[in-house]
């Protein structure tokens, strides 16, 4: 055997060794696009820290949800990173589910995370997840029939504008409705835009003694506003529309108005797509005058549960995935307009990214103007703009939802939907020990 050949064996066991001793992260995340384009560019990340290899668990986002909160909560470990909602952050903190994000390198600037995002995923004042990606909810609407009705959309409109530029703007002869709303049940669908709608009226789950409030007359002025205007002004078969029956509807140029969630602007706005891409813009999400508006706030994030044993590699990559430097990367591989949009302050100062997203001022206007340590008009005892953090919302949200599209569809009336749900909150509650 030649020196050489000993040399060459010996390398290749040291790197055989190097490779061994790295350590495999396991990132649960959803399947959607901005993820998906995340996981092209792990390469990136290997490089910068070739001690660190990544192993993706991509899942649909109920699949996701289910799998990562059993692991959770059994700690199980399976996942070292996990990537969560704004829903289910304050929750897991609390019960000591996630380790705070206290190391994520001195050139992180966390301080540069919107203030309203920021504000979801903080605990006690430690960050607990890092937004990978970021959304409110706004008016989008078409210029042309706003124009034709012989209305200006305000920059900040009120529900009583809104309500009668959607009857104006209907024309059921040629198949344009006034406006197009979430009525499809669930906690996630028209519960998260009756709640931030919910909010603009003054209303709220439940008081500071955690005693619900469907029987206070706010919600009876929601309840009725929304019913009798879509009724007037919305789609045929309403209570079966979620935001992607909505979206088609806007696209095909049978929405006057839309309010949804931000992200969808690029859609709307896309030619290839939209049918009125030329003819959209945007509004804030509209209010009463009492101090709050009908938008809401999500993030999907990534958080480090408690069970890992990687912590440390485990926050380097959640550092690596929700910078600055990241934003830039994917600008550099795939333009300005695919980058993340909602978490970082300084994305919406770029002259680079205004110009690539015209609707990037609204949007960063909608996620300001929601405050999920302080949703409501009136005090309450939760966190959350379209939900509330606590782990039995996801069941009551969703009966409440079912029981408010059943209002909608005119299956039962306003009063009877108010008060069921007014009964099934009571005994949930009851039942939670949050009341007696």
């Amino acid at each position: 055997m030649t020196l050489k050949t000993i040399l060459l064996g010996a390398c290749s066991a040291l790197a055989l060794a190097g490779m061994a001793s790295a350590e495999t992260l396991t990132v649960a995340t959803v399947n959607n696009g901005d993820m998906i384009r995340m996981q092209g560019l792990t390469s990136e990340f290997t490089a910068q820290n070739p001690d660190i290899q990544v192993e993706w668990v991509t899942l649909e986002e109920n699949v996701l949800r289910e799998r990562v909160t059993t692991d959770i909560a059994t700690k199980g470990g399976q996942y070292d990173v996990m990537t969560i909602g704004t829903y289910e952050v304050p929750i897991w903190a609390k019960q000591n589910w996630l380790l705070p994000l206290d190391n994520l390198g001195a050139d992180y600037d966390a301080a540069d995370i919107i203030p309203a995002i920021a504000g979801g995923l903080t605990v006690d004042s430690k960050l607990y997840a890092a937004p990978f990606y970021g959304e409110s909810s706004f008016i989008m609407f078409r210029k042309d029939l706003m124009e034709k009705a012989g209305l200006t959309m305000p920059d900040a409109p009120t529900w009583d504008f809104v309500a009668d530029a959607a009857r104006k703007m209907t024309d059921r002869a040629t198949g344009v409705n006034g406006i197009c709303l979430r009525g499809k049940a669930g906690w996630g669908e028209n519960m998260a835009f009756l709640t931030a709608m919910s909010n603009s009226f003054g209303a709220r789950w439940f008081d500071e003694a955690w005693k619900p409030q469907f029987d206070q007359p706010e919600w009876k002025a929601t309840l009725d506003f929304y019913v009798k205007l879509m009724k007037d002004a919305g789609p045929v078969g309403a209570s079966s529309n979620g935001f992607n029956e909505n979206l088609a509807l806007f696209q095909q140029g049978k929405c006057g108005m839309w309010i949804d969630a931000t992200v969808a602007a690029s859609f709307v706005s896309n030619p290839k797509d939209s049918t009125v891409a030329d003819k959209v813009s945007y509004a804030l999400a509209p209010d009463t005058g009492l101090g709050k508006r009908g938008n809401w706030l999500w993030a999907w994030s990534l958080a480090v549960p408690a069970g890992t044993q990687k912590a440390e590699a485990a926050q380097k990559f959640v550092s690596w995935a929700t910078s600055k430097a990241y934003l830039e990367l994917v600008a550099s591989k795939e333009g300005w307009a695919n980058v993340p949009p909602g978490t970082r302050s300084s994305l919406y100062a770029n002259p680079e990214y205004q110009k690539a997203a015209p609707f990037a001022k609204m949007t960063l206007d909608s996620i300001n103007a929601a405050d999920p340590t302080k949703p409501t008009v009136k005090p309450v005892p939760y966190v959350g703009v379209q939900f509330v953090a606590i782990p039995e919302f996801q069941g009551l949200g969703t009966t409440v939802g079912q029981l408010f599209s059943a209002a909608l569809a005119e299956q039962m009336t306003v009063d009877d939907a108010l008060k069921q749900a007014q009964d099934v909150a009571t005994a949930t509650m009851t039942e939670g020990g949050y009341i007696k």
